[in-house]
């Protein structure tokens, strides 16, 4: 088997990781006229991305590189066009039928565009309703580009990375960096990737499954993880469902600081491992639902269990944002909000 075979293997088995459908094309209505722009909701085009790459197809990447003034998206924020679908957005459907139609001239050309809206722009017909500007850079990957093979090999080894281009050359290096920087002369810009965002729920009671459906919804990766549960998936999408023991499924998985850990069976067998391991794996979020009148036990018990106050200073008790209620969406949405904040700690995310 060619590496190129092997690469589009490895792009086919990391779609369903993330989205249940990351492209979905109607080819009878322009995005500029999409009725239900559904597309925006996904925030992370490597998904979309990897799908077009398996089934050998061109996609135009279109990356918010500067913002002036207010804007809903702020730099790197990033569109996906493949045909005539689309992933992500920029305005709040003010520019991205525009956007839209510059991708397809990519595509067809291989010449990139840099797009200019709002404030100062040349098409004084198209409006920000916030009044600001955006500059955008389009820029046609093809399906056997050596960059977009490694960002997606550091996707699936939850490897940060950053996406180096000035249009035309595209590359990738390992490293950290700031979501976005830019270069003006000569242009390029460098967009950092970080593994995808992916939540851990233990457990298959309401709570639980109602807090993993909201994450499989709201993006997430999201793995559910039921010791000796139902032969049959959950009935609502998420990345994975695993009946191992909890130990065994976390070192399955690897645990990393963009992960978050809710254990969620309420059984201190489960629970209280599972919550050290995630811990000491250095998991960006770890929680465990209970009662409050347990709190104080289960603080104890892990402290025999050799966990320092420092890790234990990590852990949220009865975890969620007080106040919205006690039913399951209440309890799945406080914490979800939590996890979110969590795993966005310098506030960068696009």
């Amino acid at each position: 088997m060619q590496a190129s075979t092997v690469a589009l293997a490895g792009y086919a088995s990391y779609i369903p990781s993330m989205l249940p459908n990351p492209i979905v094309e109607n080819d009878s209505q322009p995005l500029a006229h999409a009725d239900w722009p559904t597309f925006g909701w996904s925030d992370d085009v490597r998904p979309a991305l990897a799908q077009a790459m398996a089934e050998g197809r061109p996609a135009a990447l279109a990356t918010l590189y500067k913002v002036e003034g207010s804007a809903p998206r702020g730099p790197g924020a990033q569109m996906l066009f493949v045909g005539n679908a689309a992933t992500g957005y920029f305005s709040g459907d003010c520019i991205e039928g525009d956007v839209a139609s510059h991708a397809r001239e990519v595509l067809e050309t291989g010449r990139p565009q840099r797009l200019h809206y709002g404030m100062g722009s040349p098409w004084i017909d198209i409006r920000l309703r916030c009044g600001g500007a955006l500059h955008v850079l389009v820029e046609r990957v093809l399906p056997d580009s050596p960059a977009m093979q490694a960002l997606l090999a550091n996707a699936r080894g939850r490897q940060v990375c950053i996406w180096h281009s000035d249009g035309v050359r595209q590359d990738v290096t390992a490293g950290d960096a700031p979501l976005m920087v830019l270069h003006d002369e000569p242009f390029a810009l460098a967009r950092r990737h970080d593994p995808p965002r992916r939540l851990i729920v233990t457990g298959g009671d309401p709570g639980a499954l109602a807090l993993a459906r909201l994450g499989a919804d709201a993006q997430f990766e999201t793995v559910l993880v039921r010791p000796h549960g139902p032969q049959t998936p959950p009935p609502f999408f998420v990345s994975r469902y695993l009946r191992a023991p909890i130990g065994d499924a976390l070192e399955e998985l690897g645990l990393d600081r963009w992960t978050a850990y809710v254990g969620a069976t309420h059984e201190d067998e489960h629970d209280l491992s599972g919550c050290l391991a995630a811990l000491r794996g250095g998991a960006g979020y770890v929680a465990m639902i209970g009662a409050k009148s347990r709190a104080s036990d289960r603080l104890a018990a892990l402290q025999a269990a050799g966990a320092t106050e420092a890790e234990l200073a990590q852990l949220h008790l009865s975890p969620g944002i007080k106040g919205l209620g006690k039913a399951p969406w209440e309890v799945a949405t406080g914490i979800l909000a939590q996890v979110m904040q969590a795993l966005n700690p310098s506030h960068e995310r696009a």
